[in-house]
């Protein structure tokens, strides 16, 4: 670990100590700003990120859309990825689609990146379906979690494809809370419809689990 990581883990113990860590639920003011700026460069958090969005496996022309996309990290290795289609990012903090929107500030300009202020409850967007769906460590704090998953089947396409990754934040998680995660989130995709469910781990501490499902129109792709 380097400095900068040893400086941001001792600021990050502070901030919670002192009440800071509920901005990393609902980031506002210059409290949300820190949340923001700490989640967009604490390195597990980036790494989280970027490997979900390498599992996703993005083809250059396709729709993605990212649902709680706070500082923008894994739109960005979305775009990078799909270079000639469109991200979609949304979160219900406009301090977080700010942040994101300076992150991405070429790909917004150029139409490869929108980025919506709003809650997954009362996610409406109209348009072409989406190719995939990115839900990084947020599905936890959505209302009725099983119901917006069945309304983002319907936003995707047949044979979709949607990932689901968490990280325990808990004290005391273990590589155990972690399972009990993947199995928790691979229960909620069956029930809202998805199938082909298979499970990926990176190997932080505690571990990261993704849950890959897909929406019936088609067989899912063998894992690589």
């Amino acid at each position: 670990m380097d400095i900068g990581e040893r400086v941001l883990g001792h600021g990050l113990r502070w901030w919670a100590r002192h009440g800071g860590i509920a901005q990393f639920h609902r980031p506002a003011g210059a409290a949300g700003h820190v949340a923001g700026w700490i989640m967009g460069r604490r390195s597990s958090n980036v790494t989280r990120n970027r490997w979900a969005a390498k599992l996703l496996d993005v083809g250059p022309a396709e729709r993605v859309l990212e649902l709680g996309c706070g500082p923008g990290v894994a739109v960005a290795a979305l775009a990078g990825r799909a270079t000639r289609g469109l991200v979609v990012g949304v979160d219900h903090s406009p301090v977080m689609i700010r942040q994101a929107r300076r992150r991405n500030r070429a790909a917004v300009q150029a139409g490869r990146v929108r980025l919506v202020p709003t809650p997954v409850e009362r996610l409406s967007l109209p348009g072409e379906p989406f190719d995939a769906a990115l839900a990084v460590n947020t599905l936890g704090m959505w209302p009725e979690p099983a119901a917006r998953l069945r309304e983002l089947a319907r936003l995707l396409r047949p044979g979709g494809r949607i990932a689901l990754v968490s990280q325990p934040r808990c004290t005391g998680a273990t590589a155990a809370t972690s399972v009990a995660a993947a199995e928790e989130l691979a229960s909620l995709l069956a029930e809202a419809g998805f199938v082909g469910l298979r499970t990926e781990t990176l190997d932080l501490d505690p571990p990261v689990v993704c849950v890959i499902g897909y929406v019936s129109g088609r067989a899912a792709p063998a894992p690589s």
